[in-house]
């Protein structure tokens, strides 16, 4: 009998939403440390727990075929994967044949060397982590890291004809006198800068309560002295974006606790060793790698149909909670 061909349906879960963004975390490593993100001491997956970079394609194929658009690549640290941007050239290929835009997440300090070859894969918009511009503040922050090394990345990527857009998280006490700072260097260089609120995943040695910054009041106080112009417009996330008028920029905030975005998530995430998460505030997942492995695309295509079944209405934050909401770290699933 003639195996059964995959399914060309759409990704639809239980509660009617089209699933038609993929978060691909190529590794869990990362060469920062970031305090509200990772605890200082991590325990990485040995190198052979990884998929390999051909099932991260053949997966990538099958999202594509069952109508998923656009494709991030994220870590970790993505750039610190070996190939990282063979990969990128291999998911590039499928651009104007079923995708349409494929982008890459990263915290800069490896991008001067991969900017050309990144952009050459087809990858046409970066984002780059960047929660502050002065040497010991950033330092403080990662823990380990340069920022002119960030900076010279932002550079080279910004020659390379990538568009680039800044994720800043707001930590209160420690970088909310940056955010402006940040936005009109942002305005002045033509980037675009997202605001995001730390989310509670995974135990660190801080108090992620007080460095929580609400971006609602942030926002008003960016209001009292610039006009901010909702737009309609997305990049498959969860920001909602507004044009500053006083400096041409535009503004993205990401606002998991203070404004649920869930009723709208049409996105699920895939780590590096196979497992597919649902939801970034829950543990719902269905392991792909296995089924690929055991029963080639047939068996994954019907994973897939699993997880549309299992993918939760919401997630399940709660910044006051004595524990965070999951037990993994962010380099698991990247954001």
């Amino acid at each position: 009998m003639a195996q059964a061909l995959p399914s060309s349906a759409s990704l639809i879960d239980g509660f009617g939403r089209a699933i038609t963004y993929l978060r691909i975390s190529v590794t869990d490593r990362c060469d920062l440390r970031c305090r509200y993100c990772m605890a200082e001491e991590m325990q990485f997956l040995a190198p052979s727990k990884l998929m390999a970079i051909d099932e991260i394609a053949e997966i990538a194929d099958a999202f594509i075929a069952r109508g998923v658009r656009r494709i991030r690549l994220t870590g970790g640290e993505p750039l610190v994967r070996r190939g990282v941007s063979q990969l990128a050239g291999r998911i590039g290929q499928r651009l104007g044949d079923g995708l349409d835009e494929l982008t890459l997440t990263t915290n800069g300090t490896r991008l001067a060397a991969e900017a050309e070859a990144l952009a050459a894969a087809g990858v046409k918009r970066i984002n780059v982590s960047l929660d502050s511009r002065d040497p010991a503040r950033f330092r403080h922050i990662t823990r380990t890291g340069d920022v002119a090394k960030v900076l010279d990345g932002i550079k080279a990527a910004k020659s390379a004809g990538l568009r680039i857009k800044i994720n800043m998280v707001a930590l209160k006490g420690l970088n909310e006198d940056e955010i402006e700072p940040m936005l009109r260097w942002c305005a002045a260089e033509g980037h675009d800068l997202t605001l995001i609120e730390t989310m509670p995943l995974g135990a660190i040695e801080e108090d992620r309560t007080d460095r929580y910054l609400p971006l609602d009041g942030v926002r008003r106080r960016l209001e009292a002295r610039y006009t901010l112009a909702p737009l309609p417009e997305r990049t498959g996330g969860p920001a909602r974006y507004a044009r500053v008028a006083e400096l041409d920029a535009k503004i993205g905030f990401i606002t998991p606790l203070t404004d649920n975005f869930c009723a709208g998530c049409n996105r699920v995430r895939l780590t590096a060793e196979g497992q597919l998460y649902l939801c970034l505030g829950r543990e719902d997942r269905i392991d792909l790698r296995a089924a690929l492995r055991e029963g080639g695309p047939t068996a994954l295509d019907a994973a897939l149909d699993r997880a549309m079944a299992a993918k939760p209405e919401r997630h399940a934050f709660a910044i006051e909670a004595a524990q965070p909401a999951v037990a993994r770290h962010m380099n698991v699933t990247g954001g």
